[in-house]
């Protein structure tokens, strides 16, 4: 599947938050990797141990030949399985997924794009019951999802014990509406729950990468 705009700026984000926290994740899966996108960039800034698992065998093919030629090989464990048929040796400090986001929606006449896109491999109701039976009771997960889901994505969350800590919505421009979300969460703490939001618009008002975006993503564009 084609690498996407909102896609580097996911992962180029997730890799800042993992980098700026104080307790360093040891453990990360990455659900549904394509063809190991998010995992190469949160690997060049964080020094982790990851399972990459893709359902897609022509896409888990690719990720391990991107991760064969880079610095970070020794770090990255593809594995070509559905997420529902794996079993992980323990529990992850962090999962990051860039699931399908439409569910109901008309589909493709390509299967593998209904896969990378649709709810034929994936629901988001299974994410969400995987991410909470796989991640660390103190771990944490990364979510890039449309910004018309975020109220479904939260009562998900409720429903299985988990919170969204971090919010983030992101707009094409400064003269766009939200269109992605991306999210930082994890179990529920009781009475502490606190959901931070932020805003970030890719462009500005004259068709310009804004400052924030460069920010995140200069160590990934050449041209930045």
């Amino acid at each position: 599947m084609k690498v996407t705009t909102d896609g580097c700026l996911f992962g180029a984000w997730v890799a800042h938050r993992l980098a700026i926290k104080e307790n360093k994740a040891n453990r990360l899966l990455d659900i549904g990797c394509g063809t190991g996108l998010l995992t190469l960039m949160i690997a060049q800034q964080n020094n982790i141990q990851t399972d990459a698992v893709e359902i897609d065998q022509a896409a888990a093919e690719q990720a391990n030949e991107n991760i064969a030629t880079s610095p970070w090989k020794n770090n990255i464990r593809v594995i070509h399985s559905a997420i529902q048929q794996f079993t992980p040796p323990s529990t992850y400090d962090c999962i990051v997924s860039n699931p399908p986001f439409y569910e109901n929606d008309l589909g493709s006449d390509n299967p593998r794009k209904n896969i990378a896109h649709h709810d034929k491999g994936l629901l988001l109701s299974e994410l969400i019951a995987i991410i909470k039976r796989m991640l660390h009771p103190s771990g944490h997960f990364y979510l890039l999802l449309p910004y018309k889901r975020l109220d479904e994505l939260y009562k998900l969350l409720t429903a299985e014990g988990l919170v969204a800590q971090y919010v983030v919505l992101i707009s094409q421009s400064t003269k766009h509406s939200h269109f992605r979300v991306m999210v930082e969460g994890g179990f529920s703490k009781g009475n502490n729950n606190v959901t931070t939001s932020n805003k970030i618009s890719i462009r500005d008002s004259r068709e310009n990468y804004t400052d924030e975006f460069t920010e995140l993503l200069k160590d990934y564009y050449l041209h930045l």
